[in-house]
């Protein structure tokens, strides 16, 4: 490991009970730091509404100040009740199509991300997948904490444990198999972050809207690796906020996964062409195995500080 990555999670790797809630009240109360928190989610109506809940709960009623002002889940196309019951909940929700809607939405939690920009205030945008289970307050106060207690943070994960079924530790495939070695051996500044795929990371406004975003699965390794040539590693931090329970992937769903991270990792080292943006799974059918040909994202938003109605809504 490079020296200044061993620095760097010597200074930049935190445990969310080093910030304690009262005082990160304290320092937001003491700079006006608004916080946004989005919950990306398609067909979620088992898990979103109790992490609304708990958000709500400990993190916005009943505290001095609320640590979360805003927070909202982004349906991108559910066809079950997930947008009833975020709502029942207490979240505002907001249907991803109804966001920039000049701009046609393409499928991907990447373009629900970038649109969620448009549809949030927040000086630190808060971003939380909708499938955990167990969820504690802390996946949102410990990642945000760094943003309101020191000003050179800019890009907080989170990390954790991530069991596979009843095994500890196993969860995160795609993590091990793909996204690691790949971080590795192009951008070993990286080398340090626990989850450097994980869907739970808090970012300042100011940062996120001059970045591009990968639409589909590429986008966390995108936004990560991005973050590191804008800001620098200094930049970046990480939270360990225990145990992340959620829904797995299939095996095939997970190549799908891979290939768009890999896709990613390819742009950003060439900004190549794409020889063949595809993938070709097997499946086995009654007479053998059948190919499954899928394509891979190619497409990215560009930085939303270029789109011209959230400029207008600045100036605004």
């Amino acid at each position: 490991m490079l020296e200044e990555v061993e620095r760097w999670l010597a200074d930049r790797s935190w445990s969310a009970a080093d910030r304690p809630l009262d005082q990160l009240l304290d320092r937001k109360r003491a700079a006006g730091t608004t916080v946004s928190v989005v919950l990306p989610a398609l067909d979620e109506e088992a898990t979103v509404g109790a992490i609304v809940e708990v958000i709500r709960r400990e993190l916005i009623e009943g505290l001095p100040v609320p640590l979360v002002d805003e927070l909202v889940v982004i349906d991108s196309g559910s066809a079950d009740r997930t947008a009833e019951i975020a709502a029942k909940a207490g979240a505002r929700v907001v249907h991803r199509d109804e966001i920039l809607p000049r701009v046609p939405a393409l499928p991907g939690k990447g373009e629900v991300l970038w649109r969620s920009l448009l549809a949030t205030h927040g000086d630190v945008v808060c971003f939380v997948d909708a499938d955990l289970r167990d969820f504690c307050a802390t996946f949102v106060s410990g990642i945000v904490g760094p943003l309101l207690t020191d000003p050179d943070v800019q890009f907080v994960k989170a990390m954790y444990d991530r069991p596979l079924g009843d095994t500890p530790g196993q969860g995160g495939r795609v993590t091990e198999l793909v996204a690691r070695p790949l971080l590795n051996l192009h951008w070993p500044q990286l080398a340090g972050f626990v989850q450097p795929l994980g869907g739970e990371y808090a970012v300042r406004r100011s940062l996120l809207e001059r970045l591009p975003f990968p639409v589909g699965y590429g986008v966390e390794l995108g936004l990560l690796v991005d973050a590191l040539h804008t800001v620098g590693l200094d930049a970046l931090a990480q939270v360990d906020v225990g145990v992340r329970v959620h829904r797995h992937q299939d095996g095939q769903a997970l190549g799908r996964m891979a290939a768009a991270i890999y896709r990613t990792a390819q742009v950003r080292l060439s900004r190549g062409h794409l020889v063949r943006p595809e993938l070709t799974q097997f499946e086995r059918g009654p007479e053998g195995f059948v190919p499954r040909t899928y394509p891979v994202d190619t497409e990215e938003r560009p930085p939303m500080a270029g789109i011209e109605e959230y400029a207008l809504r600045r100036v605004a």
